[in-house]
This record gives C-alpha cells, structure tokens and sequence, in this order.
C-alpha cells in the first residue's frame, strides 16, 4: 500500500483548501486531490466584493491560488487528477483516480455544484459579459440598470429580490404562469414596485454587441417572439452538485447533495462534506470556508478517537 495520509480532500475549491490550511496547520499529513485548477467555481468571478479582508474586492483566480499557498505553506500536498470512485468500506478509505488509488483515514468531499445553464446559443461566450449565474456576486455590476432572471423557484425569487434593491429594473421571466417559490416570498415580491413578470415564457435567444443587451422572449403558449432590451441576464435554475460517483455509496438529497449538517459529517464515520455540495441553505465563499475549517475540527477529533 502507497503512503495513506491522514486526510483527503477532494476539491480545491475554498471549502477544499480551507480544510487542507487546518488540517495541516495541525500536523495532518494531507492529500488535496483537484480535476483542473484550483478555485473552483470562483474562479468565474472576475471580482469579488463580499469576502472578508479584500477591502477593494479580489478576482476569484487569485483569490484560489491564495488559499493553495496558505495551504501547501503548512505542508498540504496537492495532486492534479480525476477521482473516478470511492471505496469507504474500511477504516483506510481508497480514492480511486485515473492516475492510481490514494489512501487516508479521513475523506473531506468538497467537489462544489455547477449552475444548470440554458443550453442556447451565445450563453458560455458571453458569461461574465451580461450573462450571470450568481446575483450576489454580480448583482453589483447593474445598479440602477435593468435585468432579466430566469426561474421561478426560491432561487430565482431571492435572486430577484435582491436584485430590485440595486436595479431600475428586475424582469422575472418564467416558463409557467405561476411561480414555484415558496409563499413566505410572495409578500416581498408584491412589495416590490421595480419586479415585473414574463410568464408563459422563455428564453429563446441572447443579444448582444459587445456585451448583452437584450434578449428574445417566445411565449410558450402561442409562440410569440418579442425583443426586449435589458442590461443583464441572471440565470437561476438550480445547481448540478458534483455527485454522481457517490449514488450509491453515500446519502444524498432529492437534488442529489450530500445529506450533511453544519458538523460536515455525513453518515459514514470519517467523511466529511464540505461547501457547495452538501445541505444547506447559503452557498456563498465565506460560508464553503467556514465548512473546511468545521470538517478539519471534526476530522481531527475522528483520528484522535480510533488511534
């Protein structure tokens, strides 16, 4: 058997790389295993504004290779990789990898969720260009400006909700002609005199120049198609967790997340599950922190009860 560390974290998000910062912090021999590059989702955001100590905003690439550093200053090792599966069956738990198998005592999950996109054409070419998949991290950019967000579920309406504080404009635009949101949100939108509604409606192409500027709506119901200008797009219809090698093996949710509370431990003793890819209700940087730094607590706690 290769060298097993004490902890694995899969992911080298901020969750991924918080927990490797405290884990080896505190003397754990620790594994980060990342697909691509560290990040993860933030890597999108060009700025970001509401994490604490960056007083004048920081890009969401060197933001990551900050929280690398800090880990692998402590002695974190980081192994560039695809995870195929996972073996938890025993006390020394396998992280198979297209480049072998790791071992460890303790496993932190920490692969994020990607935003459902649309599927239509211009979408991935202009995102960060009027395209957008996070209100709170983007919504700063279209004060008093008109938007468009697309969805009907708590998300889209949180979304929106937020969005009308700093827009001219909010334009929700959804499939069906009612909303799936929960009601305790019905009585802030109707006191929200800048949301208007697209109902019976889709998305059916981006304009753009050289960025968006508006959009074409078709309404489902007889087929309409109506251009109408706007500033931004706000895509929010759900998030895709990073899942799917672990049905089967671990609880996960209706919506396939991780059944995990804030200790981050899941239902098998020594796994943790940390950020964007368990249950909860914020998935926001500071919070996928907040989680690592939990997950390396506990794993800690686990490896000095079996020793």
């Amino acid at each position: 058997m290769e060298k097993t560390f004490d902890i694995i974290i899969v992911g080298g998000g901020p969750a991924g790389y918080t927990a490797a910062l405290y884990a080896a912090r505190a003397g754990l021999s620790t594994l980060v295993l990342e697909k691509m590059a560290v990040g993860g989702q933030m890597t999108l955001t060009g700025d970001i504004d509401n994490y604490p100590g960056f007083d004048e905003g920081v890009d969401g690439f060197t933001l990551g290779m900050k929280m690398q550093t800090g880990a692998e200053r402590f002695g974190a090792k980081t192994e560039y990789t695809e995870v195929t599966g996972f073996d938890f069956a025993t006390n020394i738990k396998t992280v198979h990898t297209i480049s072998g198998d790791f071992f460890a005592k303790t496993i932190v999950l920490s692969m994020g969720a990607n935003p459902k996109t649309l599927g239509i054409e211009k979408e991935a070419e202009f995102t960060g260009r009027g395209i957008h998949y996070c209100a709170h991290c983007d919504g700063r950019f279209y004060k008093d400006k008109t938007v468009m967000v697309i969805g009907g579920g708590n998300s889209a309406v949180a979304d929106a909700l937020y969005l009308s504080r700093l827009c001219k404009k909010v334009l929700i635009v959804h499939r069906r002609d009612t909303l799936r949101a929960e009601k305790i949100y019905m009585s802030a939108l109707k006191n929200a005199e800048n949301i208007e509604f697209l109902w019976n409606s889709t998305l059916a192409e981006i304009v753009t120049e050289k960025r968006v500027t508006g959009a074409k709506i078709r309404n489902v119901t007889g087929g309409d198609l109506r251009e109408i200008e706007c500033d931004g797009i706000f895509v929010s219809i759900g998030r895709k967790p990073a899942t799917e090698i672990l049905e089967g093996s671990l609880a996960l949710d209706k919506s396939g997340y991780i059944i995990a509370d804030e200790s981050t431990k899941t239902a098998i003793d020594g796994v943790f599950a940390v950020g964007d890819i368990r249950t909860k209700t914020l998935r926001q940087i500071v919070t996928a922190t907040a989680d690592g730094a939990v997950a390396a607590h506990f794993a800690e706690e686990y490896l000095t009860n079996i020793k």
